[in-house]
């Protein structure tokens, strides 16, 4: 598996540039950002040599379509699609990814009809480029009523979704966070078949009641209580060998230092795969 990192967590960052440069030097091995603004910014040889020079992949991308919202908003982001698609693919990126949040104002029913019509547009769209579609179950127990009506929050309800999608690259973003706050157990990851695992994050949540922790209030890899080498040897014995992305969102953006940042991301890193 290799050593991810996403911006979340790491404060202010010049650049695409800037970052992927302190990833290599802190021994990070692939970023998550937006490819079509990296190459806006560097032009396609410019993005290829900087990766190249560095030894980094682009581990994943987000997806730029608002699906959950009204038929003309969906329909104007399907051009971005197209073009965000292209790019991660001239970079060589293979993995695009969503979250599904665990409550919504539309009713139930409604909404996952749509998500299903939409999702898989959106799927047919990334795999003529050869890129797969991650889905994000949401854990923390607040945001199961922050809107009326619940929706999915636990892997086996997003498998079902995927199952409905009925597209061969489609597949399940798993998040160390959200595997904990829903109470999951090694059998649940170990369940899995490689090619159900799109894209992975790993972070770290305070010593707290399941049901007390926020989703935006969370640790940087090993510094919580969640056992973060069991999660990643459970993951590894279904023959996942892609990024481990670490995606830390906090209440506010850190003051620190990015180095200080990428360093303390870097030691956590250490203390997890060293046990492993």
């Amino acid at each position: 598996m290799l050593r991810g990192i996403t911006k979340a967590g790491l404060g202010q960052i010049k650049d695409d540039k800037r970052f992927i440069e302190l990833a290599a030097e802190f021994g990070f091995q692939s970023v998550d950002l937006d490819a079509k603004s990296f190459i806006d910014e560097y032009g396609l040889a410019g993005a290829k040599d900087i990766l190249q020079e560095n030894g980094i992949e682009i581990g994943a991308i987000g997806l730029p379509v608002e699906w959950r919202q009204t038929t003309d908003i969906f329909s104007e982001g399907l051009g971005d699609l197209v073009a965000t698609a292209k790019a991660a693919a001239e970079l060589g990126c293979k993995r695009c990814c969503t979250y599904i949040l665990p409550s919504t104002d539309l009713k139930a029913a409604r909404l996952m009809s749509l998500a299903v019509k939409r999702l898989r547009i959106c799927s047919d769209v990334l795999s003529a480029y050869g890129i797969r579609l991650g889905l994000e179950y949401v854990g923390p127990h607040h945001l199961r009523k922050t809107w009326k009506n619940p929706f999915i929050w636990s892997q086996d309800e997003t498998l079902e979704l995927i199952d409905a999608i009925g597209l061969s690259n489609v597949g399940l973003l798993l998040d160390s966070y959200h595997w904990y706050t829903t109470g999951l157990t090694s059998k649940d990851l170990v369940k899995l078949k490689e090619n159900q695992i799109v894209h992975v994050h790993i972070n770290d949540a305070y010593n707290l009641p399941t049901e007390k922790l926020k989703d935006n209030d969370r640790l940087y890899t090993g510094e919580g209580v969640i056992d973060l080498s069991l999660f990643l040897q459970s993951i590894k014995q279904t023959g996942y060998s892609g990024p481990v992305a670490q995606e830390v969102l906090t209440p506010s953006m850190p003051t620190q230092p990015v180095e200080e940042l990428f360093r303390r991301s870097k030691l956590g890193f250490d203390k997890v795969f060293s046990q492993i």
